[in-house]
């Protein structure tokens, strides 16, 4: 049984940083693209980013984009979530997911992944 766990969240001012980890175990971790997802109070759960099973092919959404990057550490079965200039709209739990894909797709729709972790709570403060 794959198994995501996240970590790193936590309490935040406004344009502070976080680095969220998303570590798997129970399965072959190349094999799964691995896709950042945030659910607000009383909001639909959105992505926020994923990157394929290729290290090197990520993408980040445009709200997000220029103060949010993701990298996969394939050595560690990890992969990050660096945070940077957060504001109070970041507010929400924070879910990774993996999905089997091919090696250069990066599904960007829930059902798409298989696997979820428990999620972590960010909060930032104004």
């Amino acid at each position: 049984q794959v198994q995501l766990v996240e970590s790193g969240g936590g309490l935040v001012q406004a344009g502070g940083s976080l680095r969220l980890s998303c570590v798997v175990s129970g399965g072959t971790f190349s094999n799964y693209a691995i896709g950042w997802f945030r659910q607000a109070p009383g909001k639909e759960r959105d992505i926020v980013g994923a990157v394929s099973r290729r290290a090197d092919h990520a993408i980040v959404e445009d709200s997000v984009r220029d103060r949010f990057t993701i990298s996969r550490d394939d050595a560690k079965n990890a992969v990050y979530l660096q945070m940077n200039n957060l504001r109070p709209v970041d507010t929400a739990v924070y879910y990774c997911a993996a999905g089997r894909t091919g090696p250069w797709s990066i599904p960007r729709l829930g059902y798409e992944y298989e696997y979820w972790g428990q999620g972590t709570q960010v909060t930032v403060s104004s």
